[in-house]
Formats: C-alpha cells, sequence, structure tokens
C-alpha cells in the first residue's frame, strides 16, 4: 500500500537547487503514436486492419502479416505480471537519482508482451495488472503497470509524482479570481490538497460576488494581477515567480459577435490583450523561474495550465473575434509547450466548449459548469495530461474537426 505523502519539510536556501535532467526522450515517428494517445489520457496500440493483429513496439508493417495497413486502437491494458525486477543502478542520469526504480514484464490479454513501469502497489509476479501510458518529464509515453484495485493514495506513489503534476502540497497561481471559474478553480485546488493558492485580481476596486468567499480559505491569497500592464505581471513575478509550482492562466475576455456585428476594433483588442498578449507577457515573466525549478525536491515546479477554447480549433461565427484570439493563444500555447520540455515543465491545454457563464446566456445547453472545468483542470494535473476537452460540446466539436475540418467549418458557418 502507498504510504500517504508526508508535507515536504522547507528546502534549506543554501543548498544549490538542482537542474532538470530528462528521461531517454528519442522516438521514432512511429512511435509517437503512443505518444499522441497518451498526451490525451489514451493507451492505444498499433492493430492491423487485414489480420487484427496487437502489436508492441510499433513498427511500419504488421510483424505477422507484414500489411501496412495498422491504425492506432485504444486498450484496456488488462494483462498479466510474468516477472519484476528492482534497479540499484543506472548509466542513465534522470534515472540514477531515483533509484530504486521498479520494472516489470506484462503480458497483455490482447497479445503483445511489454516493458512497465510498475506501481508501488502493484505485487509481485504472477499478479494481475493494469498497463496504462504516461508522459514522462520529457514529454514522450512510457508505460505504467497499476494494480487493478489500488488505494486511496495511489497518486503519492514516489515514481507516479515523476509522471504528473498533482498539486498536492504545491504552490499554485491562478491568475483570475473574480470569474465563477476562476474561483471554481481555486475551490478544487484546495481541495486536492495544494499548499498554497495565489489568487490574481485586476480592478481591485470592482467588487465581485465571491471572492470574499475564496479569500477566507487559509490556502488562499489574493495578489494584484492585470495581464494588460507588463509592470504588474513583472512585479508580481519577482515577489512570487521562484516559489509558484503550477501556473493556472484562466484570465479572459470573451465577447460574442464577429466581424461585421460590431464597428471599429476595439473589442477584438481587448479580447487579443488578455488572451493572448496576457499570455505571452505572462511566459515571459513566470516561464524562466518555473525553468529554474523543475528539480527542486519533491515538490519543484512542475505544470503550466492554459484554459483555451474549442473554438481555437475552428472558429465559431457567433463568437468569431473571440474564436480567433483563443486560436492565436493555442499557437502561443504550443510554442510555450516546446520550450518548457526540456526543464520537465508540463504545458496543458484546455479546450472547453461553451461555458455556463454570462457570456453564454443565450447559447442553448449543453453548457459546462465552472465545477465541472475546475475537476477537469485538477484531473489533468493528476493524471499528467497534455490536451482536455472537458463537456459534451468539446468532445463532439473534437471528433468532428478530426474527421474532416473542412467539414466543420461549412457547419458551423451554417449554424452549427
Amino acid at each position: 500500500m502507498t504510504m500517504p505523502l508526508m508535507r515536504p519539510k522547507r528546502k534549506n536556501p543554501v543548498l544549490r537547487t538542482r537542474q532538470m535532467n530528462l528521461p531517454p526522450w528519442a522516438r521514432g515517428r512511429v512511435a509517437l503514436g503512443i505518444t499522441a494517445a497518451a498526451a490525451e489520457g489514451r493507451f492505444e496500440l498499433q492493430t492491423c486492419e487485414d489480420c487484427g493483429t496487437v502489436q508492441y513496439p510499433p513498427r511500419e508493417a504488421c510483424h505477422k502479416c507484414l500489411s501496412p495497413r495498422l491504425h492506432w486502437q485504444a486498450q484496456d491494458g488488462e494483462g498479466a505480471l510474468l516477472s519484476s525486477t528492482t534497479l540499484h543502478h543506472s548509466n542513465d542520469l534522470f534515472f540514477r537519482e531515483r533509484l530504486p526504480w521498479r520494472l516489470g514484464l506484462v503480458q497483455l490479454d490482447a497479445g503483445p508482451t511489454l516493458m512497465v513501469h510498475l506501481h508501488g502497489e502493484v505485487g509481485e509476479a504472477p499478479a494481475r495488472v493494469r498497463v496504462g501510458a504516461r508522459l514522462d518529464r520529457a514529454g514522450q509515453a512510457v508505460l505504467i503497470g497499476f494494480p487493478n484495485e489500488g488505494s486511496a493514495h495511489m497518486a503519492d506513489d514516489k515514481m507516479l509524482r515523476e509522471m504528473t503534476s498533482d498539486p498536492k502540497f504545491r504552490k499554485v497561481l491562478v491568475t483570475d479570481g473574480k470569474t465563477e471559474v476562476g474561483q471554481a478553480i481555486v475551490r478544487a485546488l484546495v481541495k486536492a490538497g495544494a499548499d498554497i493558492v495565489w489568487v490574481g485580481h485586476a480592478e481591485p476596486w470592482k467588487k465581485m460576488g465571491g471572492l470574499e468567499d475564496i479569500t477566507a480559505l487559509p490556502q488562499v491569497t489574493l495578489v494584484p494581477l492585470d495581464l494588460t500592464n507588463g509592470r504588474s505581471v513583472t512585479e508580481l513575478a519577482g515577489e512570487i515567480g521562484g516559489k509558484v509550482d503550477i501556473v493556472i492562466n484562466n484570465a479572459e475576455v470573451h465577447r460574442s459577435f464577429g466581424i461585421g456585428s460590431r464597428r471599429g476594433t476595439d473589442v477584438a483588442k481587448a479580447e487579443m490583450d488578455i488572451n493572448y498578449f496576457g499570455l505571452l507577457r505572462l511566459a515571459q515573466e513566470f516561464g524562466p523561474a518555473l525553468k529554474g525549478r523543475s528539480a527542486d525536491g519533491t515538490t519543484g515546479a512542475t505544470a503550466w495550465v492554459n484554459l483555451l477554447s474549442i473554438y481555437a480549433l475552428s472558429n465559431f461565427p457567433p463568437h468569431g473575434t473571440f474564436s480567433a484570439s483563443k486560436a492565436a493563444a493555442h499557437s502561443l500555447a504550443q510554442c510555450l509547450r516546446a520550450e518548457m520540455r526540456p526543464a520537465g515543465i508540463r504545458v496543458i491545454n484546455v479546450f472547453p466548449g461553451p461555458i455556463d457563464d454570462e457570456w453564454n446566456q443565450h447559447t442553448p445547453p449543453p453548457k459546462l459548469a465552472g465545477s465541472a472545468l475546475a475537476n477537469a483542470i485538477v484531473k489533468a494535473l493528476r493524471d499528467g495530461v497534455e490536451d482536455v476537452y472537458p463537456g459534451d460540446v468539446a468532445q463532439e466539436w473534437l471528433e468532428r474537426w478530426r474527421d474532416n475540418p473542412k467539414i466543420l467549418e461549412r457547419e458551423l458557418a451554417a449554424g452549427g
């Protein structure tokens, strides 16, 4: 049984901060199919369309019938642990700093035999296990063997915390606490065990409902943060940038209508100033601080979360300029992910459908509640994924976009 994680001791300021050493990250193009699925929380393997063989490792052709007609198919991961071993020595620097490390040989019920990392609650062979795919600190997929029935503290496993960004005992910055979504995120983080939650608020003279409620929580500290003001971002980064473990950028400006329904560019500029340039200002100030602390003990800097929109994938004309600003933020977030990956910082992009707020009052159901969005963000941190599409609308749009982006564009232009 996994022992509950204890609150880490305060770091000795005299000791040198460790630099991140990444696990082996080289993968061939074919093998990146596992990574693409793991980034969204799925475990997929190649399946031959001609003979039905499920194979691992990934190849260009079926190892049984040599057919090139292969597709990636989700697996349940059920299998039998054949043997296990514990490493006490490694030539790789990443694993050398984290020994001992347990590995196992698992034969899936679907056929292939895999070498996997073993969760601490998996017993000795023979035993039934469930294999899942997770992203490691280098952003590449690795396979982990889990027990079929785990304890309540499974997430505290030392090996699993290396693969995820669980907010437990970590310090988090939420950039906007004045919205219902922001307040729901704060409450979800506190419930998940976050040590400190800094909550940004611009325009302190403007009284907003619910802000006093979250301020009453002992873990919450309000901090001035205006993403349209570079000086405000710089000052906050100088104050807490060296302490933050997780940044959650939920600040946004959302206005309806497209191009021809509103004169001028003021609204579009306001959306871009927060949704795109706000993210850029935040990344320039807080990004280097997070990268410098990515290996700083058991609760080092670990993740960056961007609240985007499913409209970033394909423009939704009734919210045209907002969609464009989120598409720009999506592109910038991909750049941020590439720059943060060498430090082992995971960038998580969240693509919700319409949220149940004031800007979607006339949008018909289903709409995503703020609490559901907050829970999806916490789950993404715990599961170590990169892309999240919470809500029925987001899932439906994603499937239509993957099937044919041009058809989705035409359907949205016609009203949905």
